[in-house]
């Protein structure tokens, strides 16, 4: 059901239109709404203000700007519905404390290698406020959490999908091994001679020669290669193996990061390539350690002190000679490991809390840790073994499920928008 501007909203914008006309009269520029939508209104210094971020972020990127009125156009609509999504976060109870929001802008500036003094400077230099980029932050963060609640929460992916994603020709593309690229051109003309193409050959030659002798690869990129990323050391970026024409495939394969291949004739000229890091694709191995405990609690009967004493005393006896298995059973309370002597049979490090994991890591196998303490409360840890385990069906599994679950966000996601712009009251001004 489509529903009209609030009441209490009506007020304010009559107010506007009264001050609108004092305005006139001072031949002083306002404020006005550009639309309405549901329960709120969108200004024009909202729409001119991120037209402004749009524009700074077209020009950064090197592409033409389209259009004003085209552009107006495009970022209207995108405030509409950022604003319905805000509104259901608002009437969902959606908020964003001031903690989260410092730790997200922290992140953000850590991430662009900056302090976050030179955040600030850096935005005041594109004409942005800090508080403006704060305030964008906490939209974003709300609109998030408005589509992980109305959107992701709704996505299934079955096992079937999963064991079809990874046996379709698809699957194996997007989840062959990945190589982060450099490359140096040595272009040759359209339609080159003999004389040409052995010119060019001998230049790129040269070039590898330089290159095994130590020369930096992104220096010389930019100073000799013909490609259009020369100015960026010839990075290209990740490409996917299969994506890859012969021989480079069967080249890259074979190589470590940091080396270079020889040059290779191509249509265009000859090419050389740098390896800078290869991911996926290789058997990942994942440490597991098969480890037992014994956990105590401090409880409204027995304090932390008297748990700690406790737990102590346990320990003595352990290195006196009695059973740990047995006195797991008695004495911990850990349900899901008591009845089995406290057995956490085989277990992933980085599931543990990390006073639990770190404990671990430190004692010997075979050995029967002192007591430390968690979260959870006193323990005593034994160690007994340590193995590396192929994970690599696991790893391959996971990366289809989230490419379907991501598959299927992107999907949901237009036409759960589609559905609530067309439920919504929507008005625009202009």
């Amino acid at each position: 059901m489509k529903t009209m501007l609030c009441d209490r909203l009506r007020p304010l914008l009559l107010g506007a239109l009264f001050l609108g006309s004092l305005a006139h009269a001072q031949v002083q520029p306002l404020d006005k709404v550009v639309a309405i939508v549901d329960n709120d209104v969108i200004m024009q210094s909202q729409l001119e203000q991120r037209v402004q971020e749009v524009r700074q972020t077209i020009a950064k990127r090197g592409g033409g700007t389209p259009p004003e009125e085209e552009l107006q156009k495009q970022v209207l609509d995108r405030l509409v519905l950022e604003n319905l999504q805000l509104q259901i976060g608002e009437r969902s109870g959606i908020r964003i404390t001031d903690e989260e929001l410092n730790s997200a802008m922290g992140t953000i500036a850590q991430r662009n290698n900056m302090s976050l003094d030179q955040f600030r400077a850096a935005l005041s230099h594109d004409g942005l406020s800090f508080n403006t980029a704060r305030e964008q932050v906490r939209r974003e963060m709300i609109i998030s959490r408005v589509r992980q609640r109305r959107v992701a929460e709704r996505i299934q992916v079955s096992e079937q999908e999963v064991k079809n994603f990874l046996a379709s020709e698809s699957g194996k593309a997007q989840l062959s091994q990945e190589y982060h690229l450099a490359n140096i051109l040595v272009a040759t003309p359209e339609a080159a001679n003999a004389q040409q193409i052995q010119a060019a050959g001998n230049q790129a030659m040269a070039l590898y020669q330089q290159l095994r002798e130590g020369a930096n690869f992104a220096q010389l990129a930019t100073a000799k290669s013909a490609s259009d990323n020369a100015l960026e050391g010839g990075d290209m970026g990740w490409r996917k193996a299969a994506q890859l024409p012969p021989p480079f495939d069967q080249m890259l394969a074979g190589m470590k990061p940091g080396d270079v291949t020889q040059p290779v004739r191509t249509p265009g000229g000859f090419i050389i390539l740098k390896l800078m890091e290869a991911r996926g694709g290789q058997a990942e191995m994942r440490d597991e350690v098969h480890v037992r405990h014994i956990l105590l609690k401090p409880s409204e009967i027995r304090s932390p002190a008297e748990t700690q004493r406790l737990i102590e005393t346990l320990y003595t006896r352990i290195q006196d000679g009695e059973d740990f298995a047995t006195l797991a059973k008695n004495y911990s309370e850990d349900p899901g490991s008591a009845l089995n002597g406290g057995d956490l049979n085989w277990i992933d490090p980085q599931s543990l809390v990390p006073e639990f994991r770190d404990v671990m890591a430190q004692t010997p196998v075979d050995t029967v840790s002192k007591p430390f303490q968690s979260q959870f409360g006193w323990h005593i840890l034994e160690v007994l073994g340590r193995r590396a385990t192929d994970a690599t069906q696991q790893a391959r599994e996971q990366q289809a499920l989230n490419v379907l679950r991501n598959r299927k966000y992107d999907e949901e996601l237009q036409t759960w928008l589609r559905q609530i712009r067309d439920e919504a009251y929507v008005e625009i001004k202009q």
